[in-house]
């Protein structure tokens, strides 16, 4: 029976998930149980797509984002497809009717990363926009359940949201991206000569970002509210211990939060909502 399939397909992408980030998986329990799976057939539709472009280093990156783009485009019009990660999503997408033209600028900013790419502003933000902020649309109107009006208010925020994790990303990463996979997102940014003048404009950057989606955190609906205030959190927690990591010490190490720091944030957060702080 079909259903046993897409049960199963929709598990996965919650493995998926659990294995990949402990901090969205901590933030999609938060939830409510309706939109649960949906989320988890985001993120793992994105991870499948970032894996490719970031890890198969010995196989045709090309070929496998060709591969995937078909496979999810034939999914979207027969609603269904083999491989369990793209029949999840594809069930999200035609469910909660979120817009194909922002699978399109996924896709595209993929496809930016198969290639070495000098980022100028334009580039950048094009950029940001298809790997970060799209991802915060396709979540928000799973969030709103098709309500379009919600959804148009609301949308500037998780914009904005989607910009700051993935910018806070970009520093936590600085190392691998440049040393490993030799990108550098900032626009107009000399690796060799990263200071701290340069990391705080960027931080500078990101404060206002997160200051922006917090005003759109305190409208999203009761059921995803926490959920996205924990990750915000966690997000939060992360940038501030960047911020008080020197710039060279950026460039030579990935700063983390550790899980036992991750649950005590869950923990506060929880009590800050409860106390309608938020």
């Amino acid at each position: 029976m079909k259903i046993l399939f897409d049960e199963l397909s929709f598990r996965i992408c919650q493995e998926t998930t659990k294995k990949y980030s402990t901090s969205f998986s901590l933030g999609i329990l938060a939830l409510g149980s309706d939109i649960r799976p949906a989320i988890y057939a985001i993120y793992g539709y994105a991870r499948l797509a970032d894996e490719i472009v970031d890890s198969f280093h010995d196989h045709d990156k090309k070929g496998l984002l060709e591969q995937l783009t078909r496979e999810t485009y034939y999914a979207l019009d027969e609603h269904i497809a083999l491989n369990p990660i793209i029949n999840a999503f594809q069930q999200t997408v035609n469910r909660y009717s979120i817009d194909r033209e922002l699978i399109d600028t996924f896709l595209q900013s993929m496809q930016m990363d198969l290639q070495q790419v000098a980022y100028n502003t334009q580039l950048y933000d094009r950029y940001i926009l298809g790997s970060a902020e799209v991802i915060g649309l396709m979540c928000l109107q799973v969030f709103v359940k098709g309500d379009k009006k919600e959804y148009e208010k609301l949308k500037p925020y998780a914009m904005k949201l989607g910009s700051a994790f993935q910018k806070v990303n970009f520093l936590r990463d600085l190392k691998h991206d440049y040393n490993i996979l030799g990108r550098t997102y900032f626009p107009d940014v000399n690796m060799e000569a990263f200071n701290s003048e340069v990391k705080s404009k960027i931080e500078n950057e990101i404060e206002q970002e997160f200051r922006e989606a917090l005003e759109g955190i305190k409208m999203l609906p009761h059921t995803a509210k926490f959920g996205v205030y924990l990750a915000y959190t966690y997000y939060i927690s992360l940038f501030r211990k960047i911020q008080q990591t020197p710039a060279q010490k950026i460039v030579a190490q990935r700063v983390r939060i550790h899980n036992g720091r991750k649950l005590s944030l869950m923990m506060s957060s929880y009590l800050q909502f409860k106390m309608a702080m938020i």
